[in-house]
């Protein structure tokens, strides 16, 4: 052997290869939770119910204590006063849940579709009329088909505006508590997981399937109710924000209750301003369940969603703030 062989030897000879450190095993049961941008969409959802829930619960709870609402015995009068108290409670929850969950967030009623800056501007007073001449729309096509009847004033005078002020505060206080409820943190939050769309469609179904518990309600007008709230939706797209859909709901809901004095999803008002009867098949009036439960106001609705499109455009407004 020669001299150095030993030396060459070793430098010939191949080096150990690095270990390769094995990537951690993913966790299953955290990926359930997290996601990409912190707790996944549908937990984020569930604490907002669950919130909302409990405000509810502990405000009637001591609303009886304190003998300023008195629990509900036999059938409920559909009246100004009852859906002022029912659903200026129920607004104050949603919107006091939806200020907790934006508080963590880090995020504003204007990211939930409720900007405050647009409250009772331009887009709402659009909502109004747009609500108003469809509900009309409804209303005249029945009574040019045989099917309505208008037969004098059931109120004048100050009795009149007062009950149609009181009345328009009532469904001003719906519009803003469903809409909120349904196209605001929800469509929001679930919108960011599984997007706008399947979303849209999802809660619509809900709102169908909530009023379906309504009395006297038929498949038709949970139907129509449905195609509502994907109304709701699409304008929701079209603007950014919920001051249109809000003011088309309260015009619509005070136009049917209040102005024909019709059943509003099965139940008629009191204190409203004309009489009307409506007669005929039941596919055109919607029965005990009123126009909501004609056919006529699925068409209505349909060409609603339609001139939409046409007025805004195809151009969907932004409606979400960048994820954290």
């Amino acid at each position: 052997m020669q001299p150095g062989e030993f030396q060459n030897a070793d430098i010939l000879s191949p080096t150990p290869a690095a270990e390769v450190p094995t990537p951690p095993q993913p966790n299953r049961l955290q990926w359930v939770f997290w996601g990409p941008n912190g707790l996944r969409a549908f937990w984020r959802l569930l604490i907002f119910v669950a919130i909302t829930m409990g405000l509810r619960f502990g405000m009637s709870k001591i609303l009886h204590l304190l003998h300023l609402v008195k629990p509900h015995t036999g059938n409920i009068e559909f009246t100004a006063k009852f859906v002022l108290v029912q659903d200026g409670l129920a607004f104050l929850c949603v919107l006091l849940a939806t200020l907790i969950m934006g508080r963590f967030e880090k995020r504003s009623l204007g990211d939930y579709g409720l900007p405050p800056r647009s409250a009772f501007r331009l887009r709402f007073w659009e909502g109004i009329v747009w609500g108003f001449v469809a509900e009309c729309a409804t209303m005249f096509t029945l009574f040019l088909a045989g099917n309505a009847t208008f037969h004098g004033f059931s109120l004048t005078g100050m009795a009149a505006l007062q009950s149609g002020l009181l009345w328009a505060v009532a469904f001003l206080l719906v519009g803003f508590f469903e809409e909120l409820l349904f196209r605001g943190y929800p469509q929001f939050t679930l919108g960011t997981g599984i997007g706008f769309w399947p979303t849209a469609f999802l809660l619509s179904a809900l709102f169908w399937l909530g009023h379906m518990q309504n009395p006297g309600e038929t498949w038709i007008g949970g139907l129509s109710t449905c195609l509502a709230a994907l109304l709701f939706c699409v304008s929701l797209k079209l603007t950014g924000n919920l001051w249109l859909a809000i003011g088309m709901h309260a015009a619509w809901d005070w136009a049917e209750t209040y102005f024909f004095g019709v059943a509003d999803s099965g139940m008629p008002a009191h204190g409203h301003l004309l009489n009307t009867t409506m007669s005929g098949s039941k596919w055109m009036t919607g029965g005990s369940v009123g126009p909501e439960g004609s056919v006529v106001e699925l068409i209505v609705v349909s060409a609603t969603i339609g001139l939409l499109f046409l007025r805004f455009g195809r151009e969907p407004r932004r409606l979400t703030a960048p994820l954290s």
